[in-house]
């Protein structure tokens, strides 16, 4: 038997937070559901079906043999959490098996940091999802955008990149990716060992086989 592959908790549900709707779709704040659709962009055609469901965009298929879901929640950013529990509940999938994704301030473009648990932060989405979970022991990726400083964060969080920042943060989209495929591949601690450590832009780009 192959320990290694054993030992951690497989993801069955990744989620990607944002807003719903074309005015948000190149926003800071929706970097959760732009990953989502890197992933889906790199997967073999016909792998994964859309449907709504839960008051989401509700991606299904299989990886590696196993079942797994990636969910754009449509509630809008403070209600997401609703939307992550119902599903939860209907699919028997507990917490820990849950990874969410998500845009962060607290990190400047191009960087990206897995974690397994912990606060908020702030990010009123997570927020939501840790309330209607229950707890705070929810794996994430947090997405750097950036901080505005002094200016207002709700305006900042809704607008978009231009310039060198929109290359970073679109690199750091197709690493964020990436770790996403080798969490689901070997787990957090070696995907955290790899992507953690540097600029997303610097981060190395082998190919994790499906």
């Amino acid at each position: 038997m192959n320990v290694s592959r054993n030992m951690f908790s497989a993801i069955e549900l990744i989620v990607g937070l944002g807003n719903p709707g074309s005015e948000y779709e190149k926003s800071r704040h929706n970097a959760g559901f732009m990953v989502i659709e890197k992933l889906l962009a790199g997967f073999p055609a016909g792998r994964f079906e859309e449907t709504h469901i839960s008051e989401s965009r509700l991606f299904s298929g299989k990886h590696r043999g196993r079942p797994l879901y990636l969910q754009m929640p449509l509630t809008y950013m403070n209600l997401s959490g609703k939307a992550v529990a119902g599903f939860c509940r209907k699919n028997q999938i507990s917490a820990d098996r849950v990874l969410v994704i998500y845009d962060d301030m607290d990190l400047e473009p191009g960087r990206i940091r897995l974690k397994n648990g912990g606060s908020a932060g702030g990010h009123h989405g997570l927020e939501s999802v840790i309330a209607e979970l229950g707890t705070e022991k929810i794996k994430r990726l947090r997405i750097g955008i950036g901080h505005p400083g002094a200016g207002k964060t709700a305006d900042y969080v809704l607008s978009g990149f231009t310039g060198d920042e929109e290359r970073i943060f679109s690199a750091s989209l197709d690493v964020a990716a990436e770790a996403v495929k080798m969490v689901l591949s070997a787990g957090m601690d070696r995907a955290m060992n790899k992507y953690n450590t540097r600029p997303a832009e610097e981060a190395s780009e082998t190919t994790i086989n499906e």
